[in-house]
């Protein structure tokens, strides 16, 4: 195992993202469409957020009712935005950070996804599985 391979190799590069005015029917749409759990959102080229599934999830009362659930989705989603469901404290890293300080970043704090930004500006981001499969490679 390479102890300095930079997050670059490992990270998604041609990311998906979201902006603050965009709906969150949109969001449930990419996540869906792309099987990802995890969007950047931001403004310009600048990372301001991360919407995750499960923030989604956690506002959604659909998984309760059957018949109905895109109704019921479209009411919950037009009471809330990106803005507001979107975390805001993010932690990023550089695209030259090692894989080994993103392993210990992602082993420590509770979510799955890191950002890759430089200068501010979002170029990539890294998953928990992204590192997974790193592992996998390696043996």
């Amino acid at each position: 195992m390479i102890k300095r391979k930079p997050v670059s190799a490992i990270m998604t590069k041609d990311v998906i993202t979201l902006s603050k005015s965009d709906s969150l029917e949109l969001a449930e749409h990419l996540f869906k469409s792309h099987h990802i759990r995890h969007i950047p959102v931001v403004n310009g080229e600048k990372i301001i957020g991360m919407l995750s599934y499960t923030d989604l999830l956690r506002i959604s009362f659909a998984d309760a009712v059957d018949e109905e659930e895109e109704t019921v989705d479209a009411v919950v989603y037009n009471m809330f935005t990106i803005g507001q469901v979107m975390a805001k404290n993010l932690i990023s890293v550089s695209s030259s950070a090692s894989i080994k300080e993103v392993a210990e970043i992602l082993s420590k704090k509770e979510f799955h996804a890191i950002p890759v930004a430089e200068k501010g500006n979002l170029v990539g981001i890294v998953t928990t599985t992204d590192l997974i499969n790193y592992l996998l490679e390696q043996f």
